[in-house]
């Protein structure tokens, strides 16, 4: 039997204005292009869990209206972003029409099981590990459940199969991911992370990380990769074993963290000598006010708002790029933010910058939140989750104000002017560095 694993990978902001000043992510593609050249993980890792019997295929929909012919199989597992769901879905229809088995797991399924399971035949919540061989054995027999569940089950990261990165054509991508843990001790009430798939915080064995790290090797020999985690750097002994191992590997490599690296001079030290080129820090906002509450169990993010320039510089000072990110429309930004958010990239030092505006994602506490203040603009146009797009009324300012703000700021910190000043300046702070060595 023959299983295509396919990925929606195009993600573009809703609004066509910013789709021309290309905003994206920092780091991954051009703007303008789409938001990450990444390949879909989760669809690999399920692909290393396949038994052999299983012939196995790996495609990527950017453009469903530009995918005119289905590739032939069997079974169809799709995994998509909130912003390209309702492609899947007219996808896993086109599928089904065809009599072909279509199955739509990760964030958003786990989130609407029902929603989704409107259009496909089975629809797996929470982390796929736990049911895939499961529903291949059931497909197998003819008798697929309708929802596969985890049930209370946790999965143990010990047990990860090898991802089948040799579906893979590497010259598709600008890096490929490796993920070293799971879930996050933090509870952001914006995040649809990977805590929406599990509630436990857990490690991958180190061993584990540098067999797939030394598998992507034999594809593409000077890999850069980018660590799938929501929050590498939290348990701080095992981060020091996984950077020593990473040494010897001669790999660059991003990942995204939290202010709390900064603190910890040894770590940072490790991290450099392992490679590390950039990473990414959601500093949310340089105002107390508007990261007050965003963190729900220890309100942590406000507890360190006045370290993020010290932070910054102290980490750049180890040679390691430093992203910072910022959300627009938090409850507590006035139409102030926009100035105050420019003057602290231009103080700072950073890198790089990333700027999005809140996004209520199905299943976070912001959305249920958002939806009981009657503040969602459309409740399922799941289209402007981009992390780009407004769909919400923001509490201190119009919807007009916040999209022209995001423009105007977007087109300051984003000016071949701006960008090529902060690189200049990294430049600087990195020479300072190494004689002060």
């Amino acid at each position: 039997m023959k299983i295509a694993l396919i990925a929606m990978s195009g993600v573009r902001a809703f609004n066509e204005e910013l789709t021309r000043l290309g905003m994206t992510l920092p780091g991954f593609v051009e703007r303008s292009q789409v938001i990450a050249s990444l390949p879909s993980l989760s669809l690999l890792t399920l692909a290393g869990a396949t038994p052999e019997r299983f012939e196995l295929e790996y495609h990527e929909v950017p453009d469903i209206k530009n995918f005119p012919v289905l590739p032939a199989c069997d079974l169809a597992a799709i995994s998509t972003y909130t912003a390209q769901v309702k492609d899947a879905y007219a996808l896993a229809e086109r599928y089904k029409d065809v009599g072909v088995t279509t199955v739509i797991g990760g964030l958003h399924a786990t989130a609407l099981p029902h929603e989704a399971l409107r259009h496909c035949d089975a629809v797996v919540v929470g982390e796929g590990e736990l049911s895939w061989t499961q529903l291949l054995e059931d497909f197998e027999r003819g008798c697929l459940q309708r929802v596969y569940e985890p049930n209370g089950r946790q999965f143990d990261l010990a047990l990860a199969p090898l991802p089948r990165f040799d579906l893979l054509d590497p010259e598709e991508y600008n890096r490929l991911t490796v993920q070293t843990q799971r879930g996050c001790p933090w509870k952001c009430d914006f995040c649809a992370g990977s805590v929406m798939l599990t509630p436990k915080y857990k490690i991958k064995p180190v061993a584990k990380v540098i067999d797939e790290i030394r598998a992507i090797k034999q594809i593409w020999p000077k890999p850069f990769i980018e660590f799938a985690d929501d929050n590498t750097f939290v348990n701080k002994k095992n981060s020091k074993m996984l950077m020593r191992a990473l040494a010897d590997e001669g790999v660059r490599w991003f990942t995204e963290t939290d202010v709390s690296v900064a603190e910890d001079a040894e770590l940072l030290s490790l991290m450099r000598e392992a490679h590390c080129a950039q990473i990414l820090v959601g500093f949310e906002s340089p105002n107390a006010a508007a990261v007050d509450g965003i963190e729900l169990n220890r309100n942590w993010k406000k507890k360190k708002v006045d370290s993020y320039k010290a932070a910054i510089d102290r980490i750049q000072s180890h040679g390691i790029a430093v992203i910072g990110c910022f959300i627009l429309g938090l409850d507590g930004d006035t139409s102030g933010v926009f100035d105050d958010i420019r003057c602290f990239v231009e103080e700072s030092g950073l890198f790089q910058v990333q700027i999005t505006v809140m996004t209520p994602f199905p299943g976070t506490p912001l959305y249920a939140r958002l939806k009981r203040e009657e503040r969602l603009l459309e409740e399922t146009e799941w289209g402007k989750c981009t992390l780009f797009d407004v769909n919400f009324t923001p509490k201190q300012m119009s919807v007009s104000e916040l999209e022209q703000g995001l423009i105007s700021l977007g087109k300051q910190l984003y000016s071949e002017e701006s960008r090529s000043g902060r690189v200049t300046a990294f430049r600087r702070q990195l020479r300072r560095a190494a004689r002060s060595r």
